[in-house]
């Protein structure tokens, strides 16, 4: 098979959870194992760092990895999922893996599959342990995909874990209380292994403790031991803080291309985690700024308040649960504009009416689906928005809700496109 041929066969005979949705979650780790006895058990050949949480681990993971290349090591990082192309989810030092690595694998693999019959999200982990042990990275930033008990990602050895937050998503696989979630993400809290904490809950904290002290892992939590005391944007639209330690300055004008207000959260649980990590990799302070400064460009992080176009202003944002949403709200308030174009659409097992509930008013809305199986059908949408007075126009596919609302803004507006991962994918 070549590369086409090789995508269409994963997406097609492989169970797809973001495609596809609960049909595709694996209960158990039996596959992974089979998968990484097959390969000679790649992820014991190098050193990882193990993120799990709701929101926040995708920034988390690209900044340990721009801050790590900087410092001038080899880094291999996982995310999921994807935006434009397959490859994004695995790179050595911000490069993708090549379409022949993708298509050697598959091919090589291709018959234990077909007996294992593996996820596509399992079949991907074990790809990217593969890779990372064939090219020899110094360490790998390792994002879980769902929870983490029973991730797929849930068989390394890192040398350090972490836990951005906790918040309602996935409901349905995870428990129905932040306790409950709280227990499947600290699943990744391994015996002897620092574990950090990005955000601290009055509901998940007693089973972190819990957890790490049963594990006789040291834990640490990031948010009572770092705090951001302003964030602004520069001249250059970098989002620049400073970042205090026992109410003393201890990063001061430390500059980021990640522009979200919500990445002070992320910018702490990372500092804290590349803390852990100077124990035992070389890095100064010199490599912090000038990783932070240059996180895309250094790992091609996309769809976090990315702006993608100017006058109108365009941005695209992948935050889709509660959470994530009342983020974007936050960051929408401290935004200048003078109307809000709402490119919106969703995923058919979201908490949806509690997620409408919160979008704002005064918006003009483009409902609209990604060509997925998984997509909350336009005007279903469409119908329990209006529910909640936020009206607007169905548009079957999002190059024509994009196309609309880039011909309805004026100059001084703000078409914002947001509500699915998926969504914003077809668009940036």
């Amino acid at each position: 098979m070549n590369y086409l041929e090789t995508i269409a066969y994963l997406f097609s005979q492989l169970p797809m959870y973001q495609r596809q949705g609960k049909v595709a979650f694996k209960k158990d780790l039996k596959n992974i194992i089979a998968l990484c006895e097959h390969n000679k058990n790649p992820q014991e050949k190098f050193k990882s760092v193990h993120i799990a949480g709701t929101n926040g681990k995708g920034s988390v993971s690209h900044i340990l990895a721009s801050v790590l290349h900087t410092a001038g090591y080899r880094v291999g990082l996982y995310t999921s999922p994807h935006l434009k192309d397959f490859r994004e989810r695995i790179r050595i030092n911000g490069k993708m893996i090549s379409e022949n690595e993708v298509t050697d694998y598959v091919n090589e693999n291709k018959s234990f599959f077909e007996v294992q019959n593996p996820s596509f999200f399992e079949m991907t982990v074990a790809m990217a342990f593969h890779y990372f042990a064939k090219y020899n990275v110094d360490i790998a930033i390792i994002e879980t995909g769902l929870g983490g008990r029973l991730d797929s990602t849930n068989i390394l050895k890192p040398v350090l874990c972490g836990i951005t937050n906790i918040s309602l998503d996935h409901t349905q696989f995870l428990g129905n209380t932040i306790s409950e979630i709280a227990y499947e993400k600290a699943g990744i809290i391994k015996e002897n292994i620092p574990i950090v904490i990005g955000e601290t809950n009055i509901e998940s904290y007693p089973v972190f403790i819990k957890t790490a002290k049963n594990k006789n892992a040291n834990i640490y939590f990031a948010d009572s031991e770092y705090q951001i005391e302003y964030a602004l944007l520069n001249k250059d639209y970098k989002q620049v803080f400073n970042v205090k330690r026992n109410n003393e300055i201890v990063f001061k004008n430390l500059t980021t291309d990640l522009i979200g207000l919500y990445q002070k959260k992320n910018v702490v649980t990372a500092l804290k985690m590349i803390e852990l990590l100077s124990k035992s990799f070389n890095i100064k302070k010199e490599h912090i700024y000038s990783g932070l400064l240059n996180v895309q460009k250094n790992t091609g992080f996309a769809g976090r308040w990315q702006v993608i176009g100017y006058n109108p202003l365009v941005v695209a944002d992948t935050g889709h649960n509660i959470a994530g949403i009342n983020e974007v709200l936050i960051q929408l308030k401290a935004t200048a504009y003078k109307e809000l174009h709402f490119i919106y659409g969703t995923v058919n097992d979201k908490d949806i009416d509690n997620i409408l509930k919160l979008l704002p008013k005064n918006a003009e809305y483009y409902f609209t689906q990604a060509n997925i199986p998984r997509s909350l059908e336009v005007n279903i949408l469409k119908e329990k928005a209006n529910k909640f007075n936020l009206k607007g126009n169905a548009f079957t596919n999002t190059e024509d809700a994009y196309f609309s609302a880039k011909q309805k803004a004026e100059e001084f507006d703000l078409i914002l496109i947001g509500g699915s991962t998926f969504v914003v994918a077809e668009l940036i």
